[in-house]
């Protein structure tokens, strides 16, 4: 069988070629260039104990902190939808379980971190099917009374201290992992080195927490999760399991914030029911970082959390006025830019370091 060759005319062919190949796109020019900026922050911040303070150390290690609790409350109510004011119960089953690890079961600090965010993200299996009974700000009060009757149930318990609380022994941390070879590299005393590797915890958890959900964002599991937030009938129609991911959503979700206070109080050393289960601390303060630095992006929390950190640095000295303030500020920014300070600014000039918007743009 012969093949028969067809000639198609030259006017056609370049009627063909300039068809435009559409494409849909998430990253930018801008955002490429962001990615490589951001990997040589990473590598600075991770070289800075060679040279900083211990002060900065500490500073770094509330900024990087609360970062990553305000990257995880905006995943979880920015982008879907679960308007929580109990994340403080999270954070203090983290803390709990880190210090039940290292004085009653004998663990090193740094191996009973993720045991404390799976026991965190144990007890938020067993409360998400009661809170998801609730919508909108009965959810939110909902997780605050959850929050509230955990601090009640973690005070009851002697052996942790009861109600006044309880602190780690230097000799319980000096067997910490890592911990010789920072004295010896950095030429630390034991206190300072803890502080440097505590750091380099909170620092790999910043980092790897809002990785992880920028790529879940970009996935179609983000969408899944956005089309959720929207309407969830509308979700359903089309096949997505609104409740499976928003509970998925909520388990990773109190995973990372249970390491997130492991890490916290393995750096203060002592703990306290009213501590660790505080609303403003943990709850308030996040909040206001993704308020003022812009609800549903990577970046918001990035600037928010800096805007904190220099009101609070700025206004320690006047006590708890500077509550007042940051009040204010919160009601001012959610008057005249509700976006938040990163969101006015990307709309304005259209900077998007961290993309999660799909465009659909012409190839090449």
């Amino acid at each position: 069988m012969s093949v028969e060759s067809i000639d198609i005319p030259a006017d056609r062919k370049d009627r063909q070629a300039d068809v435009p190949v559409w494409q849909v796109r998430v990253g930018t020019r801008l955002s490429r260039v962001a990615a490589m900026a951001g990997v040589v922050l990473v590598v600075v911040l991770a070289v800075l104990p060679a040279v900083a303070s211990r002060n900065l150390i500490q500073d770094l290690i509330f900024v990087l902190t609360m970062l990553t609790l305000a990257q995880l409350w905006n995943v979880l109510a920015g982008w879907g939808g679960l308007v929580s004011v109990g994340q403080q119960a999270f954070v203090g089953l983290g803390a709990y379980a880190l210090f039940a690890g290292i004085v009653m079961a004998g663990l090193d600090p740094v191996a009973a971190i993720p045991l404390a965010g799976l026991f965190a993200a144990l007890s938020a299996a067993v409360l998400g099917p009661l809170l998801f009974r609730l919508e909108g700000p009965y959810f939110a009060i909902g997780s605050w009374v959850a929050a509230e009757a955990l601090r009640l149930i973690c005070a009851q318990f002697k052996s942790l201290g009861g109600g006044t609380g309880m602190s780690i022994s230097p000799s319980e941390l000096s067997q910490m992992f890592g911990l010789k070879a920072v004295q010896a590299v950095l030429g630390l005393r034991p206190a300072a080195a803890r502080d440097v590797l505590v750091y380099w915890l909170a620092l790999l958890l910043a980092v790897l927490v809002t990785l992880a959900i920028y790529a879940f964002m970009r996935s179609r599991h983000g969408l899944a999760l956005a089309a959720s937030r929207d309407n969830a009938a509308a979700a359903r129609s089309v096949g997505v399991r609104t409740a499976r991911i928003r509970h998925v959503l909520w388990i990773a979700v109190a995973f990372a914030t249970g390491m997130v206070g492991a890490v916290v109080y393995l750096q203060k050393a002592r703990i306290s029911p009213d501590a660790a289960f505080s609303v403003t601390d943990w709850t308030a303060y996040v909040i206001f970082i993704v308020v003022i630095g812009g609800v549903r992006t990577i970046e918001g929390p990035m600037v928010g959390v800096l805007l904190l950190w220099g009101l609070v640095t700025w206004l320690a000295q006047y006590g708890s006025l500077y509550l007042v303030v940051l009040g204010t500020l919160a009601i001012l920014i959610m008057l005249f830019m509700p976006r938040g300070v990163w969101g006015a600014a990307a709309r304005r000039w259209q900077w998007q370091l961290f993309p999660t918007q799909r465009w659909l743009g012409r190839s090449g």
